[in-house]
């Protein structure tokens, strides 16, 4: 007899609220096995692929690419005894409980307490109640509870009106209309957000469609539309890692009071010394740029200065000095900024280092790197010199104490032994938490960061 499950989208990383359908592996009919990638999601860290539980056939997909869903929503329905002759049963529905959003140690496949199957590491049912999400348009609670009014008599509609867009309320505003609907409407380029529904609750149906697709356009609307300026505009939901990083950004710029310094910088024997060592044997394939040797001058300069390397904690009314450096680096990526960490860069070489940092770079441009590597940073570099800058003003990631920003390096004139030279000059910016950093401690931070770069060789006083 079929058995119908539905999955479910998990909680990847923590407290992840929502995603976006990025691309589905699978379709309708298809049959699958367990642990076997059936889609890929966009989440507020990172691109994520989520593996099968069950083995069996797909019966229906619940969501379409490019659709955000909340986390414990079904995404796709499995039958797991396709070989049952019985007429198909509805699926039943995933329980609002913790059932649908917990978190335990179950491997992929084992069966949790509870009757659920873990469908990743990590995930799968807890002990205790949860609270059901609230719909967003839900009712106030006193509406719910009183007893139901008989229902009108239904009122014929002969076509959906169209009007104009509703408002995008925060988090963006979302027809409803089932995945059917959806995607016919896709194929027939009605944009669903101009409907009114004529089903129940509002619902946008498959005739709202159609007759929105026959029904000509009024004159009045087309004059219209040729001076409009919102035809020569463009607008894109912010979701996934640009609303992510939107809200740490406007978290760190009114929680840490930030100040930025700036310093100039001859880095000539920095880039003698690098075109030694790619020379050298032991550098034969490694890529090494500046940004390696920045990276080493930061970590070196943290030993001396370990409070750029802290962390303010409000809740607990301390100050968390760290014993290790998870360097942060600043990535732009098809998705938008991704700050990845190199984890105890402080034990690395500079050849480990810069090892790290290629690959760092290669992982982040292709949208792979994982959410566990974008958490739990100690200090940050931000490298505007690949992109021509001299310089900015970098806002600090939320539970860091400072973020450094490489400029570009360039030929410019410069004062060497009373004459004018030219020389490899580079302008250094330090933004700090003046909660955690004094002026006095970020100054010494930048000036050993800069005489690092200036002449390597003072490394070994270190």
């Amino acid at each position: 007899m079929p058995q119908y499950k539905q999955f479910p989208l998990p909680d990847t990383a923590e407290g992840l609220t929502e995603a976006e359908i990025l691309t589905w592996h699978v379709k309708p009919g298809d049959t699958v096995a367990v642990n076997q990638i059936i889609v890929e999601i966009e989440t507020a860290k990172a691109a994520v692929e989520l593996p099968c539980p069950w083995a069996g056939v797909v019966t229906e997909l619940l969501a379409e690419p490019g659709q955000t869903v909340e986390v414990g929503v079904p995404i796709i329905t499995i039958d797991t005894d396709p070989g049952g002759a019985a007429a198909p049963a509805a699926p039943a529905p995933v329980a609002a409980s913790a059932e649908a959003n917990g978190t335990s140690s179950g491997k992929i496949g084992e069966e949790m307490p509870g009757g659920r199957i873990a469908t990743l590491v990590g995930y799968g049912p807890k002990s205790g109640t949860a609270k059901r999400r609230a719909r967003k348009d839900a009712a106030p609670a006193a509406a719910v509870a009183a007893p139901p009014a008989p229902a009108p008599a239904p009122v014929p509609v002969a076509a959906p009106v169209v009007q104009a867009p509703a408002p995008v309320a925060p988090g963006g505003y979302v027809p409803l209309a089932k995945p059917p609907v959806r995607k016919l409407a896709k194929d027939l380029g009605v944009d669903l957000h101009v409907l009114t529904g004529s089903g129940p609750g509002g619902v946008i149906t498959r005739e709202d469609v159609e007759t929105a697709v026959s029904a000509p356009a009024a004159p009045a609307a087309a004059a219209a539309s040729s001076v409009d300026n919102s035809t020569r505009e463009r607008r894109v939901p912010i979701k996934g890692v640009r609303k992510a990083t939107a809200q740490a950004m406007v978290d760190s710029a009114f929680t840490a009071p930030h100040v930025t310094e700036f310093l100039t910088v001859d880095v000539t024997p920095m880039m003698e010394l690098r075109a030694k060592l790619k020379n050298a044997p032991e550098f034969r394939g490694v890529k090494l740029t500046p940004l390696a040797f920045c990276a080493k001058a930061v970590i070196l300069a943290a030993r001396r200065t370990p409070d750029v390397n802290a962390t303010w904690d409000a809740a607990a009314n301390e100050i968390v000095y760290k014993d290790y450096v998870h360097l942060g680096i600043a990535a732009a990526t098809p998705r938008g900024l991704v700050v990845p960490k190199v984890r105890d860069a402080d034990r690395m070489s500079l050849k480990e280092l810069a090892v790290a940092l290629d690959e760092l770079a290669t992982v982040a441009r292709d949208g792979k790197t994982s959410p566990a590597d974008m958490m739990n940073g100690t200090i940050t570099i931000t490298n505007v010199g690949v992109f021509g800058v001299d310089t900015g003003t970098p806002i600090l990631n939320p539970g860091e104490s400072a973020i450094l920003a490489l400029g570009a390096i360039r030929d410019m004139p410069w004062v060497v032994d009373g004459e004018i030279k030219v020389r490899k000059i580079c302008q250094l910016a330090l933004s700090f938490d003046h909660r955690v950093v004094d002026g006095q401690q970020g100054s010494q931070f930048l000036a050993d960061v800069g005489a690092l770069l200036a002449e390597p060789g003072i490394a070994m006083t270190y």
